[in-house]
């Protein structure tokens, strides 16, 4: 994918950068791990610092001193998350810090941050998403679980596809350029959640508009894998092979990326690798590709090493011989990796993170080479 900032490669395992950073992860630490796209998000940012602010220091690149290619999203897969886990907070269906009230026009939601309250509009979305000026924004969809009910699924399908539209209405509108005057690629997001007939529907909806790429959404995805790989299998031959496959919030685990792989998709970003480090566990492991199913082979269940634990008190490996992440091949033990964690020392933060995302950005580079190799063959 060619875009203002680079051309980005295909498979990729893309950073979160939730609030225009990676968590313990400086920007010259993400250009050194080569991933291909960078996400920031667009909820977050609009609510603190402001898109607008944003934009006047120069868009999001600028503002975090990032040059590479990066995407965001549209924010309503926060409003509808960060919404439900308010209310579990309040434990009232009637307070007043109850939001995401959905109508036609968009949703209305309180800020987790001071309770404020905001409406999000499609057109909106695009304008905040406009101002931080991404390489690739998304269209703003209505993210339903997957208990949701058929009807009330597909009146959301049909509500999606509405929203899309009107997000491709104010792209154009704008000539498609940021802020910054620079193209912005939109993609589309299916919904439908685990009704067949409700995807299929709802990606001849979304493919019947001018998007540069298309994502699958919803709770299913990346959540629950074997049924992620179901719906995909449902979607993957009607989307166009020109058209850039994006599975969002996918990649936990190192083997949930080779299982959307060899589904025939491109795209994905988690926060879980950061998140994980920051709990102590570490990806360990490698790529095997010598049989038609590939997996990622490892010792430790889940492909995780669990570096609090006190086994690793005084070993002197490197968290995974071999590996070419910065934390590995400068020589940081196991035995000083486990004592800055038990201690909550910050350092180890910063290392373990950039352990874990090293790792599922190398995984898809090896995933590009061996597509290739095989393609050549």
């Amino acid at each position: 994918m060619h875009t203002p900032h680079g051309t980005a490669l295909t498979p990729m395992f893309m950073p979160v950068g939730t609030r225009a950073t990676i968590r313990s992860i400086d920007s010259e630490d993400i250009s050194a791990m080569n991933p291909q796209v960078i996400l920031a998000n667009t909820y977050h940012l609009y609510l603190r610092p402001g898109h607008e602010h944003i934009s006047s220091l120069g868009g999001v690149h600028e503002f975090m001193r990032y040059p590479g290619p990066m995407l965001t999203d549209s924010g309503g897969f926060q409003v509808f998350s960060l919404g439900e886990q308010l209310k579990q907070k309040t434990g009232n269906e009637n307070s007043n810090l109850v939001p995401s009230q959905i109508s036609e026009e968009g949703v209305d939601f309180v800020s987790h941050l001071d309770g404020s309250k905001h409406h999000l509009s499609p057109e909106f979305s695009i304008e905040i998403q406009q101002h931080l000026g991404a390489d690739i924004i998304m269209a703003f969809d209505e993210c339903l679980p997957d208990d949701a009910e058929e009807e009330y699924m597909a009146n959301s399908v049909e509500r999606t596809f509405r929203w899309a539209k009107r997000c491709v209405t104010q792209w154009e509108k704008a000539n498609r350029l940021s802020q910054q005057g620079k193209y912005q690629a939109l993609f589309g997001i299916v919904q439908g959640g685990r009704f067949r007939h409700l995807r299929e529907r709802a990606l001849e909806q979304i493919a019947s508009l001018p998007f540069d790429g298309i994502a699958l959404g919803g709770e299913t995805i990346g959540y629950k894998m074997e049924a992620t790989v179901e719906v995909m299998d449902w979607v993957r031959d009607q989307i166009s092979a020109q058209l850039p496959r994006y599975a969002m919030g996918l990649g936990r685990d190192p083997q949930n990326i080779i299982d959307a792989v060899q589904a025939g998709f491109d795209m994905f970003d988690c926060v879980a690798p950061t998140r994980l480090a920051r709990n102590g566990t570490l990806y360990f492991g490698g790529l095997n590709t010598d049989s038609d199913e590939w997996f990622w082979d490892s010792p430790y269940a889940k492909g995780r090493l669990q570096i609090g634990n006190a086994q690793f008190r005084s070993d002197t490996e490197v968290i995974q011989p071999g590996c070419d992440c910065y934390t590995c091949q400068h020589g940081y033990t196991r035995a000083y990796l486990h004592y800055l964690y038990r201690s909550k020392e910050l350092s180890y933060y910063r290392l373990a993170s950039l352990h874990n995302v090293r790792v599922m950005v190398r995984l898809t580079e090896q995933l590009r080479q061996r597509i290739l190799e095989e393609t050549a063959s």
